[in-house]
């Protein structure tokens, strides 16, 4: 008797331990199927526009909306009259351009640019926007080849119409568009209200600007058989200032 007893009590303790070791087992196995716990997401930053900056410190006006002090025609052949008139400066229809320069001291390397432009007349660019690139000169078109081209010209001896930067977008008659070019860290970026259209890697590359805009060097704004209108110009350097982060992410 005493020995079935005992033969029960061992078969009862080993279906215990049996029973014990299959729900750790099966305790092991769901911990380890268990998907592992995703890292929060990390709130990106909002794309830059063409008036991110605008608030932050170190802005220089350019055009007091009165006068064109700063500011000359640009002698070019076909030259028409530029006008002062309701807070901005109207660069009138030229045969073939008319254009202004700026007469003072520029920056040449690490700033950024910001103005407001409107084609009022003519199909053309209504903002052929020469700047430095260092040394070199390189201009903003916006509007050309037929009204709806956006590129830089010259890049390595190719204009606007045909390398890297060429892109299109309708632009309407009268209408005001939001303007920002920054030439910093290697770099070339444009934004036309809230697209960025440009983002260059300057290595390796050379910069020019076609025959035509050699009157707006080293800064300067032109147009090409349009009526062009520009306001609000201003640019700041950024040397003393830490701008946005350029990458959208």
């Amino acid at each position: 008797m005493k020995l079935r007893l005992t033969a029960w009590r061992v078969l009862g303790l080993s279906l215990g331990l049996f029973l014990a070791a299959s729900a750790l087992a099966a305790d092991i196995g769901a911990n380890t199927n268990t998907a592992p716990a995703k890292p929060a997401k990390k709130k990106s930053r909002p794309a830059e526009t063409a008036t991110t900056t605008i608030n932050e410190p170190g802005w220089i006006k350019l055009f007091d909306g009165k006068t064109l002090s700063g500011w000359k025609e640009a002698d070019m052949v076909g030259h028409n009259d530029v006008l002062v008139e309701d807070g901005h400066i109207l660069i009138q229809f030229g045969n073939d351009m008319t254009g202004i320069v700026y007469t003072n001291e520029v920056i040449r390397t690490n700033y950024e640019v910001y103005l407001e432009a409107a084609r009022m007349d003519g199909s053309d660019f209504f903002c052929g926007l020469t700047f430095p690139v260092g040394k070199d000169p390189c201009s903003l078109i916006l509007g050309g080849w037929g009204g709806g081209l956006v590129g830089l010209s010259s890049i390595d001896g190719a204009d606007a119409s045909n390398n890297q930067t060429t892109t299109f977008r309708s632009f309407e008659n009268k209408k005001w568009y939001r303007i920002r070019l920054r030439v910093a860290q290697g770099r070339i970026e444009t934004w036309v209200d809230d697209d960025r259209f440009i983002d260059l890697d300057t290595t390796d590359h050379t910069f020019s600007t076609r025959i035509e805009m050699e009157k707006c060097k080293p800064f300067g704004i032109a147009s090409w058989r349009t009526s062009g209108a520009i306001r609000d110009i201003r640019w700041r350097k950024l040397d003393d200032v830490s701008p946005t982060a350029s990458k959208e992410k």
